[in-house]
């Protein structure tokens, strides 16, 4: 286990630092040690910050049950089925290969949207108003395709999938630099986004906002779907897999979009599964000016592993199937984004992570710092969904971006 020396004071806006380096050399699915998903997430805090974010912890646990619960009940009985499993285990090693080449490009391909028809329409009641600009819903046919061709005729099956969406703000005088927010699991209303980042706020200071919608959620999700995102993990690792390579591809369609439009400066931030998404992105699209991941995860396997109840099924069936943690890693490393060094520089980088966050816990937000050379992080003492002093933060990220020159058009 490791040792975390810090110092927080409220004084010094939450600043917790930490001395000694938890991220292994490359590939870091191999050398992470197997029991990560056992580290404590301890902190040296004075006794009313201690019992704040014991507190907070204490809530993302509950909420961390019910979420594991609603998973191994609805998606963990489709995903490792006899045939899925099989399957899988069969698809391994062409993710396997894809990870071990280090590069990101053999996996996230520029998307082609020459072709691509993206088409503009009525936002729905509770949409931004702003006085001086529009909110409108883009959407396009994604030309996505899978990147192994054994999933070519599978996947694009869930129609409403493959409908990309988000969800955009302009200034009439624009365009302007423009900050696009990636949604967490579950949690992709338009409403909801808007009001957690304050994004209103971002807009009366000059910036354009895009809030996309990634696959398997919102109006992207099956009819059938018991519950947003439950596509993303009912249809076993390798779909799993595509599914992120399709987040990174209709994503990128955007930004050729905005940049179309005469976009110059295009940023990304997001929280939870949108944190993860963002951080990849910070390594596969050199074009993004910033990455700010919000309360990321950087290890699926090493997250569910410590979800109970959804754990212990999945620590069975490891068992059973005779794969080890790192192995399981393997498989999904290709997307992790530990797997690849960042294409924006240090300087554009921030992370910003709760101290009581046990649905993301706190070591995977170290991780990340640690494999983005230690650039700019912002601790706050609460947990994933309840973020106490969020307005230090928010006004931390827009000095931030004013610092990098964000805010030029």
């Amino acid at each position: 286990m490791y040792d975390i020396a810090t110092t927080v004071s409220r004084v010094a806006n939450e600043t917790y630092s930490h001395t000694r380096r938890i991220m292994p050399e490359q590939p870091w699915w191999d050398n992470l040690e197997s029991s990560f998903h056992k580290f404590p997430d301890d902190f040296e805090l004075d006794l009313r910050t201690e019992l704040t974010v014991e507190g907070t912890a204490w809530a993302d646990y509950l909420l961390r049950t019910l979420g594991a619960g609603m998973l191994g009940a609805l998606a963990l009985p489709t995903s490792f089925q006899p045939r899925q499993l099989k399957r899988d285990m069969t698809n391994a090693a062409f993710y396997r290969r894809k990870a071990d080449s280090g590069d990101p490009t053999a996996f996230f391909k520029r998307p082609d949207s020459s072709r691509v028809e993206i088409k503009s329409s009525h936002a729905g009641l509770l949409r931004f108003r702003p006085d001086d600009g529009a909110c409108e819903l883009l959407t396009f046919d994604s030309p996505f395709r899978t990147v192994n061709p054994k999933l070519r005729d599978s996947y694009p099956r869930q129609k409403r999938n493959m409908r990309a969406a988000a969800q955009y703000w302009r200034h009439d005088d624009g365009p302007r630099p423009t900050i696009c927010v990636i949604h967490g699991f579950m949690a992709d209303p338009y409403w909801l986004n808007r009001m957690f980042f304050a994004l209103p706020w971002f807009y009366e200071q000059g910036y354009d906002i895009l809030l996309y919608t990634l696959p398997h959620h919102g109006r992207r999700q099956s009819r059938l779907s018991p519950f947003s995102g439950h596509g993303f993990f009912a249809g076993g690792i390798a779909h799993l897999n595509e599914s992120m390579a399709h987040a990174v591809h209709d994503f990128r369609i955007f930004m050729d979009y905005l940049e179309s439009r005469g976009v110059n400066r295009i940023g990304v931030t997001g929280i939870s599964l949108g944190g993860y998404t963002s951080a990849l992105l910070a390594a596969v699209e050199e074009r993004l000016h910033f990455s700010i991941p919000n309360v990321p995860v950087v290890s699926l396997p090493d997250l569910v592993l410590e979800w109970f109840p959804l754990n212990l099924p999945i620590k069975g069936l490891l068992k059973a199937s005779g794969t080890s943690v790192r192995d399981a890693r393997h498989m999904l490393a290709v997307h992790s984004p530990l797997s690849y060094p960042p294409l924006i520089p240090k300087e554009r980088r921030m992370v910003i992570a709760g101290a009581g966050d046990r649905l993301a816990p706190p070591k995977h937000a170290r991780l990340l710092w640690d494999h983005w050379d230690r650039p700019h992080i912002h601790w706050f003492p609460g947990n994933h969904v309840l973020h106490l002093d969020q307005g230090k933060y928010l006004k931390e990220i827009s000095r931030f971006l004013r610092d990098i020159d964000f805010d030029k058009a």
